[in-house]
Parts: C-alpha cells; sequence; structure tokens
C-alpha cells in the first residue's frame, strides 16, 4: 500500500482556537481524520505528524526520504514564507510534495504571498479550508501514481 505522509507546521495544533474567522473551527484531530478516511477511499495509508519545532519538521522530512514514503502534502503554516531549512529539507525527497494552505495566502498579508517552497514542490493549493488537504492528498496520490507509470 501507497504511504503520504501529511506534514503539519507550527501552530497546527492550535486549529479549532486559533482565529476561526481564518481557519475555522475544525480540529487538527478532525483533519487527520478526514485524511485517513480519504485515504482509505484511494487506497493509500495516510501518516500525520505535527510539530512546532523546525528542525523536528526537518528530521521528520529526512526520515520520510529513509522511509520511501510515495508522497508529501505539507502545510508548513509560517514556515512556508522563510523556512530554508524545511525547503532544503523537502529537496531531498524524490517524490511528490503538494503544499497547502487553509486560507489563501495571496488574499492575505504581503509577506504571506512568497513560499520558498514554490520552486520544490509539485504544486500549491490554497484557500479551500479542509477540502485543501483533502484536494492536496489527491494530487499527491494522482503524482505518486503518474511518476510510477
Amino acid at each position: 500500500m501507497s504511504k503520504f505522509l501529511m506534514l503539519h507546521g507550527i501552530n497546527h495544533n492550535m486549529f479549532g482556537k486559533r482565529d476561526p474567522a481564518q481557519y475555522g473551527t475544525i480540529t487538527l484531530a478532525e483533519i487527520d481524520d478526514h485524511l485517513r478516511k480519504l485515504g482509505k477511499e484511494l487506497g493509500v495509508e495516510v501518516v500525520s505528524y505535527q510539530t512546532n519545532h523546525e528542525g523536528a519538521m526537518c528530521e521528520r522530512i529526512h526520515q520520510a526520504f529513509l522511509e520511501k514514503v510515495d508522497g508529501v502534502i505539507i502545510n508548513a503554516g509560517a514556515w512556508t514564507h522563510y523556512s530554508y531549512g524545511i525547503r532544503d529539507a523537502l529537496a531531498i525527497l524524490t517524490v511528490p510534495v503538494v503544499e497547502i494552505h487553509m486560507s489563501n495566502i495571496h488574499a492575505r498579508e504581503e509577506f504571506r504571498h512568497h513560499s520558498v517552497f514554490g520552486e520544490i514542490v509539485k504544486g500549491q493549493i490554497c484557500g479551500f479550508g479542509l477540502d485543501s488537504y483533502l484536494l492536496g492528498l489527491r494530487a499527491a496520490a494522482s503524482a505518486s501514481t503518474a511518476a510510477k507509470a
């Protein structure tokens, strides 16, 4: 069975409490539950990881490389806009990486408009709340299948 890694970034453990006008009231556990259910429909395993520590995120990405996961979905939160360490860790991966965001980062503060991951990810999905995650998993699974063909 194909294995996909969902990486949740800084402050995402506070979904459901943090800025509900921007992120809604869905919790991280609920997001992960939806991803696992979709994974079952797609016939793939989804493993989720969240941290508020940049080095731990890099180490989990390194582990994903060694585990030979089939794809990665990442919502790095604020790290998206400045973490070259996470960017360089993601660049090690040889599988499709899909960047997602619950909110439309291009309709928010100017510093959020730029992603340091943009040049190395397969694609970006933003602005659809929970559906950004689900679309991201579908895109990663599709890209992984195409890459193996």
